[in-house]
């Protein structure tokens, strides 16, 4: 049972402190969105900014490590309460893991503030402070299934050390590999936890029984992803063979629809909360076949299929989840706004005008990615817009949290 906290010394913290989705999913969802205006300013050519590394590392960057990164970390330093029993972070821990991140997006765009050594340092700090505060609880009461998110965000880190490296001696490291590396690592994360609440969530959404877990599908389904994971972390040391890394995908992508099928994604139809998660799982099972044949057939454009899984799949059931979990742990029914749905759909066809839209069409490139930009920004406004008042507000149930 979870010690929970006075609540005279809880009502003491602003909400917005009280635990670890608050701060980060809202601030996660607003970088988001600055950070695709900023892009499509910087892309066009409209705007003089000089980031780090330039706009296409900036953007690459940011994506995974900067937004990705704080809703990761919103989504772990809540669920390690659930886990362990232990209050997660809140209070002062939870705000100075709140500016080192925010200091690291600051710096990024402006490293002329600090220079490039103690920009990239700040950066850096990030992922391995949740890290600790993370594990402390989790090794404290020997809860060692849990503690598998530690490694992970060790290997966060890595790829973001390896971002930087390509900076300085591309010749060895590359941005592309490294980036990628960070992507398949967030789709890693996902089908993890997918495995994990999916079922659940769809049979207690559907008043269904819950599918019966396969291990040995999850283990073949996640496995393969670590391993293209691995082969694009290792890529320096390894090398990189285009027809492995195809085929290897590709089998990812099938063992993602066989476990995506069972869990029956048609009875969600009804349900919003559940078919916007079961559709952004549909991309990473798709958006991993065709992005394997990407890399075995040149005319298939690899680097306009990757958005398959970064907007349709990351992006998707990013707004999927952290739309459910800020219900869930603000005391309200499991009912979201209207307009999310409306946003769900928004995010689903940003991922197809950025992905096929180029591909049919290369001479309207841009103006496809400004239409698929101005989805995505729709998309997280409304949940900025809808639910930025209960994140920044305390439980409607009055218990801590």
């Amino acid at each position: 049972m979870m010690q929970i906290t006075d609540l005279e010394q809880e009502q003491k913290i602003t909400p917005i402190l009280r635990l670890g989705f608050r701060p980060f999913f809202l601030s996660g969802a607003i970088f988001g969105v600055i950070a695709i205006i900023l892009w499509l300013l910087m892309y066009k050519g409209s705007v003089s900014f000089a980031p780090l590394g330039g706009g296409y590392w900036w953007h690459i960057h940011e994506m995974v490590f900067g937004f990705g990164c704080a809703i990761i970390a919103g989504f772990l330093l809540t669920a390690v309460q659930n886990w362990t029993g232990v209050r997660g972070a809140q209070g002062n821990t939870l705000l100075g893991l709140w500016l080192l991140w925010l200091a690291g997006r600051i710096l990024l765009l402006m490293p002329e503030l600090l220079g490039a050594t103690i920009t990239g340092l700040v950066d850096l700090a990030f992922l391995p402070a949740v890290a600790y505060v993370l594990g402390k609880p989790i090794i404290a009461i020997k809860q060692y299934r849990n503690l598998f998110f530690v490694p992970l965000l060790a290997l966060f880190t890595f790829a973001n050390i390896e971002m930087y490296l390509a900076l300085y001696y591309p010749e060895t490291f590359s941005i592309n590999f490294a980036g990628y590396a960070g992507v398949m690592l967030v789709t890693f994360l996902m089908s993890v936890m997918a495995g994990r609440v999916a079922p659940m969530f769809t049979a207690n959404g559907t008043k269904t029984a819950k599918a019966t877990p396969l291990p040995w599908l999850d283990k073949v389904a996640n496995g393969t992803l670590a391993i293209a994971m691995l082969n694009l972390l290792l890529q320096p040391v390894v090398g990189f063979s285009a027809l492995f890394f195809g085929v290897l995908l590709i089998i990812a992508g099938v063992f993602q629809t066989l476990r995506w099928l069972r869990w029956r994604p048609w009875i969600t139809l009804s349900v919003p909360l559940l078919w916007s998660i079961h559709g952004a799982m549909k991309f990473i099972c798709f958006g991993l076949i065709v992005l394997g044949v990407s890399y075995i057939i040149a005319d298939v454009p690899s680097n306009h299929v990757w958005h398959l899984l970064t907007v349709g799949g990351m992006g998707g059931l990013i707004l999927a989840m952290i739309s459910r979990v800020s219900l869930g742990h603000t005391g309200r029914a499991l009912s979201p706004p209207k307009s999310m749905t409306i946003a769900y759909i928004l995010i689903s066809l940003a991922a197809i005008v950025r992905t096929f839209g180029p591909w049919g069409l290369p001479e309207k490139t841009l103006l496809f990615i400004d239409i698929s930009g101005g989805l995505w920004i729709m998309a997280f406004a409304i949940f900025i817009i809808t639910y930025g008042p209960m994140l920044m507000s305390a439980r409607k149930d009055g218990r801590p949290g």
